[in-house]
């Protein structure tokens, strides 16, 4: 009788070997794929292929790591306000008297200046105010004080101004006027907002002298730079090798800082330290080629925390010495001051001879070379050019401009 073990035929041994070898492949190729498509998954900045980042990102963040808090943040936001922030000019007003024009666009406030300027001739502006983002109150303190108004009389024409805008218009009680910005260089247009006190604490103020004093807040304010237009010579760049002083400071004594600093370090032979301005006498603009032949420029607050020496040393290649207590420097929230200034307290010029040349001589060509990156944004051009002061200070207001909801 047949067993039914036997009903099933026997494989030979090569058959079972023949087997075995097509299970092994099979299990090799499996590997095989999974390794590929593994690999396949990998960021490309992270295989060995020839693929590239483009040169338009490469060159961005080579420019900006150094001196931007967040230079990617930056760039993308950058292209975002470039497309979408609209700004509406309020039209009242005559531009005869100290409404809608500046008064001029040279000199220490030129700031001012150029800002009423630029956003007329930029691509920010809108004449329907249902597109705009933020309301630009067009009246010029700086062009009030060259007319000889008095400080009280700055103050009543500017709270007339802004009322007459609240009456006139809904845009302001949508948000309390926290979608609103005022423009004012000379420290008189701090003052000349002292009787408005909801524009002081709701608007958004951009002036050149940020200190809590004039009741500045950080959050909501901009610290506008301040810029002595036209620059008397070009730029310094690469010019590290003809630095061979230490330090510069020449100007008034009109603060407790600057009175501190002459006193202590004006007869030291490696400190160039002058306790008034240079006399014009003395040779044609020798106040401004010592910029050139200087590695650190002091600038010690006067009768305000603002200077334009700040810009006056980063347009002439200077590292620049902010001496003061409280300052919220130009586009704090962007730039990194640290890596193209030194950033000191008053107390610190007692030993202010020390800490400079502490400062060793890789660290200073750091510093210049980043100096050199940020050039570009403190000079003012008329039309505005992409990346200078006019967008620089755009750039903060469309920072600003998120937090308002209604």
């Amino acid at each position: 009788m047949p067993s039914l073990l036997s009903s099933k035929p026997l494989q030979s041994p090569s058959t079972c070997t023949r087997h075995s070898s097509l299970l092994t492949l099979a299990t090799l190729t499996l590997i095989s794929l999974t390794y590929i498509s593994l690999k396949s998954l990998r960021s490309p900045l992270q295989s060995t292929s020839s693929y590239t980042i483009p040169p338009t990102k490469l060159v961005i963040e080579d420019e900006l790591s150094d001196v931007y808090h967040s230079p990617e943040v930056f760039r993308l936001n950058y292209a975002e306000m470039e497309r979408k922030f609209k700004v509406f000019i309020y039209t009242d007003g005559d531009p005869n008297t100290y409404y809608q024009t500046p008064r001029k666009l040279t000199g220490k406030y030129s700031s001012e200046g150029y800002f009423f300027q630029n956003i007329r001739e930029s691509r920010f502006r809108t004449e329907d105010p249902d597109r705009a983002d933020l309301f630009f109150i067009p009246i010029s303190c700086h062009k009030m004080r060259g007319m000889g108004t008095s400080y009280e009389n700055m103050t009543v024409i500017v709270q007339n101004y802004v009322e007459s805008l609240i009456y006139k218009y809904p845009y302001w009680n949508r948000t309390l006027g926290a979608d609103h910005f005022f423009v004012t260089c000379h420290d008189v247009g701090v003052r000349a907002t002292e009787g408005l006190p909801l524009l002081v604490k709701n608007s958004i103020r951009a002036v050149c002298s940020p200190s809590y004093d004039v009741g500045f807040i950080p959050h909501k304010d901009i610290a506008l730079p301040q810029v002595l237009q036209p620059f008397a010579l070009p730029a310094g760049g690469n010019d590290i090798e003809n630095r061979t002083s230490l330090s510069f400071w020449a100007g008034h004594r009109n603060s407790k800082i600057r009175v501190i600093l002459a006193r202590l370090w004006e007869n030291d032979t490696e400190l160039d330290i002058a306790n008034n301005r240079i006399n014009r006498a003395s040779g044609h603009l020798v106040y401004q080629k010592k910029f050139y032949r200087t590695k650190f420029c002091i600038c010690p607050g006067g009768s305000q925390v603002n200077s334009a020496r700040i810009a006056d040393s980063i347009h002439y290649g200077c590292i620049p010495v902010i001496l003061s207590n409280y300052y919220d420097l130009p586009f704090n929230d962007i730039l990194d001051w640290k890596k193209f200034a030194v950033v000191l307290k008053e107390i610190d010029v007692y030993r202010l001879k020390q800490i400079l040349k502490a400062i060793t001589h890789e660290e200073f060509v750091t510093l210049h070379q980043n100096l050199v990156k940020i050039q570009k944004h403190f000079q003012w051009n008329s039309p505005p050019i992409k990346f200078d002061a006019f967008h620089m200070v755009m750039y903060d207001l469309w920072l600003r401009h998120r937090v308002i909801k209604y």
